[in-house]
C-alpha cells in the first residue's frame, strides 16, 4: 500500500499552487470557511480537519469539502463570560482553527518547484462574528469581535519533532492567558518533516543498531527531501508564517529547541524580531559541531539527580515519595541509603530486566534503557513522577513504555562538516564514555542523538541550509530569555552564554528550581 506522504508526491504540486481558488458556497451562521484570499486557508477545528497529503491534485478543494457548517461541531475555547445574545451559545468564546501554509521546498533554488505543506492550528481569542450580528446590534464598525488580533503568539516546543499544532490545541488558551491576559492569539505549527499523519519521521523508527539501515530507508523512500529539515529551512518556514500573518514582527513564546530554531530567526531576519520569550535555551551553536548537540545535554545531570530529585524526595517524605518508604520497620531512610538503593535497583536490570504487563500493550519487560528514559522524563517533569516513583520501588510497571520522537536527521542536519573522523569508532567510543562520565543518567541518551550523524553524509553530501553567522545582531526589542538552574536537557550555562553573545539585545530570568523549562516546576 502506497504510504500517504512520498517523496514522488512533492513533485505533484508546484509553487503555483499557492494561488487561490474561490472555496464552494457553503454557508454557516458565521460565513463561509475558508475565506477567500486566507493565506493559511483556515476553518473551523473538527475531529476530520486534517491538512489534504502533498499528493492531492486539488488540495484546496479537498480542503474545503472538510468544512462543517454546524457550529456545534466546532472546536470552541472556554466561554469568558455567561453573557448570550439572541441564544447564541457561543458569543464570547475564542475559537480553534485549522489550516496550512505552502512553502518552498528550497528557498535558495528557485527553479525548485516542489513544496512542503505546514499543518497549522490558530486559536483565535475573539471567536467570530455571526452574519445577521448587525441586526442584533452586538457587532459594530468599531467591533472586534472575529477579527485577528494585531500581533499573534507563535509558539514553538521543541524536539526537534513536537507537534505545534497539539501543543496549541491543548495548552493556546494558556498560553494567550499567561503571556497577554488573554488579548492575543495564538499560533502553532508542525515544522517540516513532521505531519501528525503523514511525516517521513513518523513513519520510521530509528533505533541505535540500525542508524545506517534508517537512513538508507529514508534516503531510498524520500530522497534529497532530508536536507531540507534544518533549521534554517524551518526558519525561513517562520519568516513566511510572518508574512502570512501580516504582521511586522514575530511574537511568540519557543521552547527547548524552539530556542535555537528563534536564535536563528532573530539573527537570519533580525529587523522582523517582535516580543519573543525564549524558555529552556539551547545554545545553537553547539549544534554545528559533530556530537555537540548531545554534549550540551549533560552540563548538571549528576547534581540533579542527587541534590535535586533524590534530596528533594528526601524532603517530602514516605506520604509524598514512595522511594523513601523505609522496609521491615527501619528508620527513615538516609539520602545516602536512598543513592545505594536505587543504585541497586537500577543495576540489576543490565543483567535481568522484569517482565512487566499492561492490558494495552500485553507483556513487555523493563530494561535497564527504559528506566533510565522514564527517571529522564521525570526531570523533565518533576509534576508527573509519582506514579513512577510508586513503579520503581514495587518492581512493577504499570505505565506503557514509549520512543522518543525521531529527532536525528534534522539534528545531524544543523552540523557544518558532518563528515566522520578517520579512526570512527574510537572517535565515537572515546565520546560515549566522555558522556557517561558527565552523567550517568543522560550519557547514552545523549550518544542516541548524535551517534546517527556518522551515516549522514553516506546519502546526502550536504544540508541545504546552515546558519553559522554571530548571534549578536541588534533587535527592536531586547529578548526574555528563561532558564532553569536544575534543567536536564538545557543547562543555565546554556543562557548565560547565549545571554553573553547578545549582549544588550536580551534579558535572562534564572529560575530557580527543577524539570526542563520553567513551565514544568
Amino acid at each position: 500500500m502506497k504510504p500517504p506522504w512520498t517523496h514522488s508526491s512533492t513533485v505533484k504540486i508546484t509553487r503555483a499552487a499557492l494561488a487561490h481558488k474561490r472555496t464552494p458556497e457553503i454557508n454557516s451562521p458565521y460565513g463561509r470557511f475558508p475565506e477567500n484570499g486566507d493565506l493559511f486557508h483556515f476553518i473551523p477545528r473538527t475531529n476530520s480537519t486534517f491538512p489534504p497529503t502533498l499528493e492531492d491534485d486539488d488540495p484546496q478543494k479537498t480542503w474545503a469539502t472538510l468544512f462543517d457548517p454546524n457550529p456545534d461541531h466546532w472546536d470552541w475555547g472556554k466561554a469568558i463570560s455567561n453573557h448570550t445574545i439572541n441564544e447564541d451559545s457561543y458569543t464570547c468564546q475564542g475559537i480553534y482553527f485549522c489550516g496550512y501554509l505552502d512553502v518552498p521546498l528550497d528557498y535558495l533554488n528557485t527553479s525548485e518547484m516542489r513544496i512542503v505543506r505546514l499543518a497549522i492550528t490558530k486559536f483565535q481569542v475573539r471567536g467570530l462574528t455571526r452574519l445577521d450580528s448587525s441586526k442584533t446590534g452586538y457587532a459594530s464598525s468599531e467591533s472586534k469581535v472575529g477579527r485577528k488580533t494585531e500581533r499573534t503568539i507563535i509558539i514553538q516546543p521543541g524536539g526537534p519533532g513536537v507537534s505545534g499544532t497539539y501543543v496549541a490545541r491543548s495548552d493556546a488558551e494558556d498560553f494567550t492567558n499567561r503571556f497577554s491576559d488573554g488579548q492575543l492569539d495564538v499560533l502553532g505549527w508542525d515544522p517540516r518533516g513532521y505531519r501528525e499523519e503523514s511525516s517521513p519521521m513518523k513513519q520510521l523508527e530509528i533505533s541505535d543498531s540500525m542508524n545506517n539501515a534508517i537512513f538508507y530507508a529514508c534516503w531510498k523512500r524520500f530522497g534529497d527531501f532530508c536536507r531540507f529539515v534544518g533549521t534554517a529551512s524551518v526558519v525561513r518556514d517562520l519568516e513566511e508564517i510572518r508574512k502570512a500573518l501580516g504582521e511586522d514582527g514575530v511574537t511568540g513564546y519557543f521552547v527547548s529547541y524552539g530556542t535555537a530554531i528563534a536564535q536563528t530567526y532573530e539573527n537570519m531576519f533580525p529587523a522582523n524580531v517582535g516580543r519573543m520569550i525564549l524558555d529552556g535555551n539551547l545554545y545553537v551553536k553547539d549544534f554545528r559541531v559533530l556530537g555537540g548537540a548531545g554534549w550540551s545535554l549533560l552540563e548538571n545531570g549528576t547534581d540533579i539527580w542527587r541534590d535535586g530529585f533524590l534530596g528533594e524526595c528526601i524532603n517530602a517524605g514516605p506520604e509524598w515519595c514512595a522511594l523513601t518508604k523505609p522496609t521491615n520497620g527501619q528508620s527513615p531512610m538516609t539520602l545516602e541509603q536512598l543513592e545505594t538503593r536505587l543504585e541497586n535497583v537500577i543495576k540489576s536490570l543490565i543483567d535481568r530486566p522484569l517482565p512487566a504487563y499492561t492490558d494495552k500493550s500485553g507483556p513487555s519487560i523493563i530494561t535497564y534503557f527504559q528506566l533510565l528514559d522514564k527517571l529522564r522524563q521525570l526531570m523533565y517533569d518533576p509534576k508527573s513522577g509519582r506514579m513512577l516513583l510508586r513503579c520503581s520501588i514495587s518492581l512493577r510497571w504499570e505505565t506503557l513504555p514509549s520512543q522518543p520522537q525521531s529527532t536525528n536527521l534534522i539534528i545531524c542536519a544543523d552540523i557544518v562538516d558532518a563528515t566522520p573522523p578517520n579512526d570512527w569508532l574510537s572517535w565515537w567510543n572515546q565520546l560515549w564514555i566522555s558522556m557517561i562520565s558527565k552523567s550517568w543518567l543522560s550519557g547514552n541518551m545523549a550518544l542516541y542523538w548524535v551517534l546517527p550523524c556518522q551515516h549522514y553524509k553516506e546519502y546526502w553530501s550536504t544540508s541545504s541550509e546552515v546558519y553559522v553567522g554571530d548571534l549578536n545582531h541588534t533587535f527592536k526589542t531586547p529578548l526574555l530569555l528563561m532558564s532553569t538552574t536544575c534543567d536536564p536537557a538545557t543547562p543555565l550555562r546554556n543562557g548565560r552564554r547565549l545571554l553573553h553573545d547578545m549582549g544588550h539585545n536580551a534579558r535572562l530570568i534564572v529560575h530557580h528550581g527543577y524539570g526542563h523549562i520553567t513551565a514544568n516546576d
